[in-house]
């Protein structure tokens, strides 16, 4: 039998730490709840290389005594807990007294603090998880936490980092969202001396969903109120026109904690049935207030994840919370900013080069509403919109030719060609079509009669004693993939008659800057526009322009999680789902009747993604069914 060792004080902290500092980007969400605890009204955020060389963390919170200063790198030394009670109702957004442990176990920290009633500061210098050197020092009150070199004791967790500029991407996607789930506190990010992001810090989570998330978003978006005895639910949904290609604009917050939810993203989903298209999600900022003793944050050590005492009541509260807000309050309004928010808000002024900006529509949310509270019976009120969402129908479209007027770039007149290069060019076609005349020669099969369709989704065709059952949608997408893939490296692009203006999130942004090359092999043409935007100017052939932002938003998803990795066959697979037909869709029985005829002859069995693009059923299995035979 193995011989059972004791391990020494720092590899325990370096296992613990394994399970609270994943990332840098945990460092960032770590040090910045330890500000909002501390009550602080004004925080700022510092990074450079990518948060794995400097985090700087500064708040004007309470500050710390000389011996707490000391005392805060133990493991379980905490503030927030005094015993077991106080973890039945845990209203604070730290509280297990691991984070600056595990900090310090894997990182170079410094921390400079003061109380206000204290004359003078405290310096504490850790590494390794012990104090190299502790005095006194003057600064302001508040509090100052700088991490240098990240795991660089921990050679194993370094090789599984990503590039500075991923990691600088996610260390300020988690400051955003305690800026985001906090309105209350200004919170400014500055990465590589650039500034990132700001917000007021005025209590509106308008106004900090504005600064943070853009204007385009929050022109999509509704405002959201529900209450189920107990729970309260405010915030902000997207209206159906405004459902994006991926989940990563949806944000839950209970009592102004980030976290993640599969309930949650449900309830809000179920909201949309028969308004959204599939493939796309709604946006969301959703602010969940209940009592703290309802809820359990002492799940995880992330604390990302949380289980509610009575989850149904939850997950109502925001469902018909959110079917309320489409079915009565559908379209954007007006919205009007404080001269203050103006101000702080105001985007920088485009190049002088840059193409003119549309003039945006206006919108109605209500900056000057209460601000937010966390708890029992919390509530935002917000301006009701004044317009009604209508959808537009679909109109149905050819499979082989654009749904909509395009504009081809010409191509290059062709050189001449000699009678010797056309007969060679014949004889090798001749060549090439031998093994095709000769596959002719099998038995022929059966004739299809195409049936019809049902639900608008499954075309029926029948071959002799054989029903198909085919979906459209997938038998499509795989022509469109097939087609793609058969150009090789000379796709195909159309330019846009209005070029489109898009706004990434900044984790895309940085998918994109890192994958241009590929998404112009693929047709897409980009550019930047000021700091935050971007313009497509042209798209793949194959792909619906009113689909462009959709599938960008799809392919950067999948770029954020394959990285320089991804093959091109994923991206060619976003953009032959979006540019194929969908189910829901009218169809004409020409379009229904080719990909029939694809289907049965084989040339097509399953969707990119690997479904089943028809399903069979004979006669043998029908008269079973209606106890024909037995």
């Amino acid at each position: 039998m193995a011989v059972i060792n004791i391990l020494p004080p720092l590899v325990a902290d370096m296992i613990a730490a394994g399970e609270v500092v994943e990332r840098p980007g945990s460092v960032v969400k770590e040090l910045l709840e330890n500000a909002v605890d501390a009550g602080a009204k004004n925080v700022t955020v510092e990074l450079r290389g990518g948060g794995a060389t400097y985090i700087r963390v500064t708040d004007d919170g309470c500050g710390m005594a000389p011996d707490d200063a000391g005392n805060c790198f133990l493991r379980h030394a905490t503030s927030k807990l005094r015993d077991e009670r106080g973890l039945e109702a845990i209203a604070t957004m730290g509280f297990r007294g691991e984070a600056l442990a595990a900090i310090s176990a894997v990182g170079r920290v410094e921390l400079l603090t003061r109380r206000a009633e204290d004359g003078e500061g405290t310096y504490v210098s850790v590494a390794g998880g012990d104090i190299q050197d502790m005095h006194a020092a003057g600064c302001p009150k508040g509090t100052v936490f700088t991490v240098r070199d990240i795991f660089y004791n921990t050679p194993a967790r370094l090789k599984f980092m990503k590039s500075d500029r991923a990691e600088g991407a996610w260390c300020v996607q988690q400051a955003l969202r305690v800026a985001l789930g906090r309105p209350d506190i200004s919170v400014r990010c500055i990465k590589d001396g650039k500034e990132e992001f700001f917000t007021p810090g005025d209590g509106r989570p308008a106004s900090a969903m504005y600064a943070l998330l853009g204007r385009e978003t929050a022109l999509s978006m509704l405002p959201l109120e529900g209450q189920d005895e107990g729970v309260s639910v405010t915030g902000f949904i997207s209206a159906p026109a405004g459902c994006r290609g991926s989940r990563a604009m949806q944000f839950f917050f209970v009592n102004g904690r980030s976290i993640r939810s599969q309930s949650l993203q449900a309830a809000l989903e179920q909201a949309y049935k028969n308004t959204m298209m599939v493939g796309r999600f709604p946006a969301c900022v959703v602010y969940i207030a209940v009592d703290p003793g309802a809820v359990d944050v002492n799940v995880h050590p992330t604390k990302n994840e949380v289980k509610f005492s009575r989850e149904k009541r939850v997950f109502d509260a925001l469902h018909y919370g959110a079917v309320s807000a489409l079915q009565g309050q559908k379209g954007t309004v007006e919205m009007n900013l404080s001269r203050g928010t103006e101000k702080l808000l105001e985007p920088r002024a485009p190049e002088k080069n840059a193409p003119a900006e549309r003039k945006p529509e206006q919108m109605s949310m209500d900056l000057h509403s209460p601000p937010v509270t966390y708890g029992p019976g919390a509530s935002v009120t917000y301006t009701p919109p004044r317009r009604a969402y209508r959808p537009e129908p679909v109109p149905a479209r050819d499979l082989d030719a654009p749904p909509r007027p395009r504009t081809v770039r010409p191509a290059a007149p062709a050189a001449p060609v000699s009678y010797r290069d056309m007969a060679a060019a014949q004889r090798k076609a001749r060549e090439q079509a031998a093994p095709a005349q000769a596959k002719e020669t099998a038995p022929a099969r059966e004739p299809v009669r195409l049936a019809g369709e049902v639900l608008r989704t499954y075309i029926i065709a029948e071959r002799g004693d054989e029903v198909l059952f085919i979906d459209k949608h997938a038998a499509h997408e795989r022509m469109i993939f097939d087609k793609l893939k058969a150009r090789g490296q000379e796709p195909m692009s159309q330019q846009l008659l209005t070029p489109q203006t898009w706004r990434p999130d900044r984790e895309a942004m940085e998918a994109l800057e890192e994958n241009g090359e590929l998404l112009a092999s693929l047709g897409f043409e980009l550019e930047p526009f000021g700091e935050d935007d971007i313009i497509v100017r042209a798209v793949p052939d194959t792909l619906d322009p009113g689909q462009t932002t959709a599938a960008l938003e799809e392919i950067c998803e999948k770029l954020k999680k394959g990285g320089k990795d991804l093959a091109r066959d994923t991206v060619l697979q976003t953009v032959a789902c979006k540019a194929a037909i969908k189910a829901g869709w009218d169809t004409d029985p020409k379009e229904l009747a080719v990909l029939v005829e694809k289907v049965a002859s084989g040339q097509i069995k399953y969707c990119p993604h690997g479904r089943p693009v028809a399903v069979t059923l004979t006669k043998k299995e029908l008269d079973r069914q209606f106890g024909r035979i037995q």
